[in-house]
């Protein structure tokens, strides 16, 4: 039994998929994020970070825990290179100890909970610059 084409996107969707998806890759690879530690803070599988990689794969909106997610990951990357200047100091902040936030931000950064109140602490910090 022969399937049925899937209906092509949008272009306006397509675009912003591509955007996002592009991001991701980059944000990850500036701040030095493994392909796993990327698809436990999205919610994705292994493979489809994988793909997502690759150039194999683009976020879909539609999925939308997946879509939030990676647009929450490149906020944070965004919002901590504006407060700590270079991704060096960046990668160096996510990996140390954390007293206000109780761990290293890059462990809580792998469920959605830890990666939100990453983003509320950078926030409040953002703040008062």
């Amino acid at each position: 039994m022969a399937t049925a084409p899937r209906p092509r996107p949008d272009p306006a969707t397509a675009s912003k998929a591509a955007v996002l998806s592009k991001a991701v890759v980059s944000a990850a690879h500036r701040l030095e994020l493994s392909q796993a530690s990327v698809a436990q803070a999205i919610g994705a599988s292994p493979a489809t970070v994988s793909r997502l990689f690759g150039g194999k794969y683009l976020l879909d909106p539609a999925r939308s825990k997946e879509w939030e997610l990676a647009a929450l990951l490149v906020r944070l990357y965004r919002s901590l290179l504006s407060i700590v200047a270079t991704e060096e100091n960046a990668r160096a902040w996510l990996r140390g100890a954390n007293r206000a936030l109780g761990a290293p931000p890059i462990e809580l950064i792998a469920r959605a909970e830890g990666l939100v109140r990453v983003l509320h602490y950078l926030d409040a910090a953002r703040g008062r610059i």
